[in-house]
């Protein structure tokens, strides 16, 4: 694991930290004594960044091993990653630093090491005893490319073949070449013209070690003996192999072929195969060979005592069966199985009871590595079911499109969430128990509750279990089963703004207090949920229309364009409440025939059965208007105390009532400040007449409705219908809009690598609009009780909004009393004309109180509210009244707040009510910050934020003190972008690949603690006793021959291999780089200690020599003797 300095400066930013802590220490004096009373106990010494765990399924997966005894699984990637998996809860992840192709893994069985080959032609040897593995060896061919490893059970010699055919011998203790290589000349027949290909199978007889079987590509398989140096049989073959596997009784062995055959073949009968098997293959009537099929990649022989044996296969399939799913065929007797699978194979590996290659096998089970997906398949049961996957391989099920991370969650969270989950599980598993049982758990030394929420781009949502650092899916909420689905492409409904994904989920705003649930989707889409245990049947989903306008129509005249008579619902008359299901949604227009007041999506007209867990409260949807797309959301928050959701994007912002499903406000960008507004904004030009055809994307107007009438409800609309020629005449222009608002979902569920540089200051709304004109956006919203006007002597209710302009607005909220009047009144919101600034889009806001405490948002307690109340008024509105935790719902006038508001650009700490900014810190001058949140740590809170330049950086609060600035990670792709987020107790995540979470810390103590919480790979077992010989096989021979391998490969038979073949490098990891590492005079008596053992082995080993040396010179003299004896009275002629 790499270690991080901690560096306590800004990177390039000291002189302005100082100026600005010169400036801000002015500022103190006119905001008076009070900011200096907190005692702020984080310091830089609190703060560490290292890697914790990752988790997922590997990335791109290329090779497969298992070790039997000790019950472990090992992956390698194609980016040279190493993910080791044990018994659920155990897993590691490494990276070999080449990043290059990880080609194949062989065990060293029960050993605790692991050999990796990897496509740069480099072997490793890693150390798995520790609980973060390292490598001990690396060796790196120079003139050859490595294509094929074997290493035999209980052996240090490892056969590496290579694409020129030959095979090279590793010593895998000292990681050094033997002398001994088998040449491709020699091994094959002197009179064959042309070359035989790469190796792509090696194994020894599993009777014989002395024998090794050599498979080349071209077809030909040569039985090499060892000893004498020279092949005993040769088998040809006109079709290519791909691989070779022995009967555990070493007289026959398996081939498979690209022509999609299998030969099997007697050892002692190389001119032809003693049987052809067509798997997949057309048997023809006539006698002739069957159909050619597609390769078999991979084939295993595997036998059992009680009956046949089984022979297990990837591909092979015929060519006719286009668009078939990758299959795994189990032959077993006379019966064979196709198991189809979702994804292409990889790999296969057969798991088995022993480790021994010369005993019955006993299969019990096969792990299939898919290209997206792990599968185990359990052989001792009919049908062959799978095993219930206890990892969590599944976050990339359907493309990860944003995710939140929350850390110290109600205890009673995890729980409920698991027990609504439970109920989603699919039956038909195998009722085994999960075969890759190895290592041990770590100690859990962290006991908050932490859980990770993933928003997919099919539109579902996945609670996840994070505590401890581990991963476990507690519950799915599909949030798409809502809407109407197309049933073909024909029949698709061209509202839809998103090509592809239509359900996507882009921002997910939760409170684990009352468990309410908001989420927004690329398709303009907001739906609220809430939680409930019950099961409901709800006969008309609540649903609401919102047209959200973007418009100057005259620079002039500001005062049209404002509106400070807001809208008062709650009333009889009140325009905006539920669109009734039997709305026409889809036969609006406006009056020059564009689409106009349709949503994207159609909400269900039939009963909806919700099952336990989050249930839909309300729907709200974006309208088309005039023609153009709503734009998609860029900001959400709710509050359950308030029973309000807002949202906006770069058209402006909306209020909704959840309680009274209302629209309570419904304003553009430019009226929130009134006539505050600082920017020049440019009229936008008058409508052009319309082409067919569509003009450019910038010309797109949004209509010159007065404000006025956009209160008035949806269904309201006086246009007339839309008939099939409008439809028809649309369809390019729909397409031309299509392509430019698709940009966001597919930057989002692909992985799109860009360029630092590429991403702009106002990318939230770059990205998401489909005008080229720079629009301001909401970017943040935050719900909070504080002081809105520098005259406030007391908090009230109030909404905070940040734009991609860097201005802070403040709305007031004015909420009706608790219980049944909560409603029956109207709520009341109105901007209060309060305006702050900083540089770039605002990203984060948050509230302290005069202790410097964090002021969480009011929440509501969850209740069940599925269960009707028999209890009175009373207690039903003490039950509604919303619920703080901080001290500022009880201040005095004298007590005053500081919020805190996080930018791209800077941070900002202002004292409220009267609005000095106290503290400033401009965190990065030539980057952005993606991510900024006000995080909890060590009983105290930070601003933590993560800049596209890769530095992670942490701030003090309320002094804005650097405390931590560690370059990790540079922003190479949207994905990053999109997931990364920061959350209490010093935890932070992103998604490192398609599909995984990788998981880091920034808290010193957690960095020293993770040591314990890691659990262990490799645990003494002992290995199981050899099959035994029995009498007669001991008798007259035929049971497995042993081979002295040191005798021929060792460097005194063989001589020494040429130094300009590999280069030995050796490793950081292990016991020499531990004894190495160590300082002081530990670290020379540890060295010391080490070589006293060593000498003392050499010692042991050179008396035992000299014993053996002395016994068989004492032999020698006894039989000399002997013969002299015999032969002394002889005469020449006698002999």
């Amino acid at each position: 694991m790499r270690k991080f300095n901690i560096r306590k400066v800004l990177d390039g930013l000291t002189a302005v930290s100082s100026a600005a802590s010169a400036s801000s220490a002015a500022q103190q004096q006119q905001a008076g004594n009070r900011e200096t009373e907190i005692q702020e106990t984080l310091q830089s010494e609190h703060f560490q960044l290292c890697k914790t765990v990752r988790h997922g399924f590997p990335y791109q997966p290329s090779a497969l091993a298992f070790d039997p005894v000790q019950k472990i699984l090992a992956i390698g990637t194609q980016t040279g990653a190493l993910r080791l998996f044990g018994r659920p809860g155990v897993e590691c992840y490494c990276q070999h630093d080449s990043g290059a192709a990880v080609i194949q893994l062989q065990f060293l069985i029960n050993e605790g090491a692991l050999v990796s080959a990897l496509a740069d032609d480099t072997l490793h040897l890693w150390n798995l005893r520790q609980k973060r593995p390292a490598i001990l060896h690396s060796l790196k061919f120079n003139r050859e490319r490595i294509t094929f490893c074997h290493l035999p059970f209980q052996s240090k010699w490892l056969y590496v073949g290579t694409e020129r055919g030959n095979i090279h011998i590793v010593n895998v203790e000292s990681f050094t070449l033997s002398g001994y290589v088998i040449m491709w000349n020699k091994a094959i027949e002197l009179s064959s013209k042309s070359h035989p290909g790469p190796i792509v199978h090696i194994s020894d007889n599993p009777m014989d070690e002395g024998k090794l079987l050599i498979g080349f590509e071209s077809g030909t398989v040569v039985l090499w003996d060892l000893k004498s140096k020279k092949a005993d049989y040769r088998y040809t073959h006109d079709e290519a192999i791909h691989s070779v596997a022995w009967h555990h009784e070493g007289k026959q062995f398996i081939c498979s072929h690209s022509d999609g055959t299998l030969t099997i073949w007697n050892v002692k009968s190389p001119t032809k195969p003693f049987q052809t098997i067509t798997p997949h293959g057309k048997q023809l009537k006539d006698g002739k060979k069957p159909e050619p099929c597609k390769p078999i990649l991979k084939v295993e022989y595997k036998t059992t005592r009680a009956g046949e044996p089984f022979i297990i296969l990837s591909g092979g399939l015929s060519y006719d069966t286009v668009g078939r799913r990758p299959c795994l065929t189990v032959m077993h007797g006379k019966s064979t199985a196709v198991l189809e699978m979702d994804y292409s194979i990889v790999d296969f590996l057969t798991l088995c009871e022993t480790p021994y290659p010369n005993d019955f096998q006993e299969p019990y089970a096969v792990v299939v590595l898919l290209e997206k997906d792990l599968v185990l398949i359990d052989l001792a049961q009919n049908g062959y079911p799978i095993f219930e996957n206890p990892y969590p391989l599944t976050i990339h099920e359907s493309p990860v499109t944003c995710c939140e991370y929350f850390a110290d969650c109600p205890v009673d969270l995890i729980p409920a969430l698991y027990s609504v989950g439970a109920r989603q599980k699919r039956q038909g598993y195998s009722k085994k128990e999960w075969p890759i049982s190895g290592g041990n758990w770590g100690l859990i030394t962290q006991s908050y509750p932490e859980i990770i929420i993933t928003g997919h781009a099919d539109g579902s949502i996945k609670f996840w279990d994070a505590s401890a650092i581990t991963l476990q899916v507690l519950y799915k909420l599909k949030t798409a089963k809502v809407f109407e689905k197309s049933r073909n492409k024909d029949d698709r409904p061209n509202t839809d703004i998103v090509d592809e994904d239509p359900y996507a989920i882009q921002i997910i705003s939760w409170c684990p207090e009352s468990r309410m649930l908001c989420i927004a989707g690329v398709s303009a889409h907001v739906i609220i949920y809430r939680f409930s245990k019950q099961e409901v049947t709800t006969e008309v989903i609540p649903m609401l229309e919102v047209r959200l306008l973007y418009e100057i129509n005259d620079v002039e005249s500001p005062d049209g364009e404002q509106v400070p008579p807001l809208p008062t619902p709650g009333t009889g008359s009140n325009p905006q409440s539920i669109v009734p299901q039997s709305h026409p949604s889809t036969s609006s227009s406006s009056s020059d025939g564009l689409r106009d007041n349709v949503p994207c999506l159609k909400v269900k007209n039939s009963p909806l059965k919700q099952s336990p867990g989050y249930q839909i409260e309300l729907v709200i949807q974006l309208v088309w208007v005039s023609g153009e797309p709503p734009q998609q959301i860029t900001s959400l928050a709710v509050n359950s105390a308030y029973g309000l959701v807002v949202f906006g994007n770069c058209n402006g912002i909306a209020m909704v009532d959840y309680l009274q499903k209302t629209v309570l406000l419904n304003l553009g960008t430019i009226e929130l400040y009134g006539s505050n507004d600082p920017y020049r904004r440019e009229p936008r030009s008058p409508r052009k007449t319309r082409q067919p055809s569509g003009a450019g994307l910038c010309d797109i107007n949004e209509g010159t409705m007065v404000p006025e009438d956009r209160c008035k409800s949806p269904t309201s609309g006086s246009g007339s219908p839309n008939n099939s020629d409008d439809d028809q005449k649309m369809n390019n222009f729909i397409e031309k809009v299509k392509t430019k608002s698709r940009k966001f979902s597919k930057m989002v569920a692909n992985d799109i690598d860009v360029k630092d540089n590429s991403f702009s200051r106002s990318r939230s709304s770059s990205v998401t609009s489909i005008d080229k004109e720079s629009r301001e956006a909401i970017s943040a919203l935050h719900f909070c009780e504080t002081f809105t006007r520098k005259a406030d002597t007391s908090p009230s209710p109030c909404l905070w909004v940040g734009t991609t302009l860097g201005t802070v607005l403040v709305i007031v909220l004015n909420l009706p009393p608790g219980g049944e009047q909560r409603l029956l009144q109207p709520v009341i919101v109105s901007p209060t004309g309060t305006i702050l600034r900083l540089k770039g889009a605002i990203l984060r806001m948050a509230f302290l109180d005069t202790t410097g405490s964090l002021v969480p948002p009011a929440h509501e307690p969850w209740r069940e509210h599925n269960v009707p109340e028999d209890k009175d008024e009373k207690d039903k509105s003490k039950k509604r009244r919303p619920v703080s935790v901080s001290p500022s719902s009880s201040q005095e006038i004298s007590e005053n707040q500081y919020a805190v508001i996080c930018s791209e650009k800077q941070a900002k700490v202002i004292s409220l009510p009267s609005q000095n900014c106290i503290y400033k810190q401009n965190i990065t001058e030539t980057s952005f910050v993606l991510r900024g949140d006000i995080v909890s740590l060590s009983n105290s809170i930070c601003l933590a934020c993560f800049c596209a330049n890769g530095h992670i950086m942490t701030f003090s609060l309320p002094s804005l003190r650097p405390l931590l600035d560690v370059y990790y990670l540079p922003l190479t792709n949207m994905r990053i972008a999109r997931t990364f987020c920061f959350t209490n107790n010093g935890q932070a995540l992103y998604l490192v690949s398609p599909t995984e979470i990788q998981r880091l810390t920034y808290s010193q103590e957690t960095c020293e603690n993770l040591q314990e919480m890691l659990g262990e790979l490799f645990t003494p077992v002992e290995t199981p006793e050899a099959p035994n010989r029995g009498f007669f096989k001991g008798l007259f021979g035929g049971g497995a021959q042993s081979l002295d391998r040191e005798e021929l490969f060792g460097e005194s038979a063989s001589g020494k291999a040429s130094r300009s073949l590999a280069q030995h490098i050796p490793g950081p990891g292990g016991i020499e780089g531990v004894k190495g590492a160590a300082s002081g005079v530990v670290g020379e008596l540890a060295r010391a200690r080490l070589a006293l053992d060593e000498r003392g082995q050499k010692l042991g080993e050179l008396e035992e020599k000299t014993a053996a040396m002395l016994y068989s010179a004492d032999s020698f003299s006894k039989h000399a003797h002997e013969m002299m004896l015999k032969y002394k009275d002889k005469k020449w002629y006698q002999f």
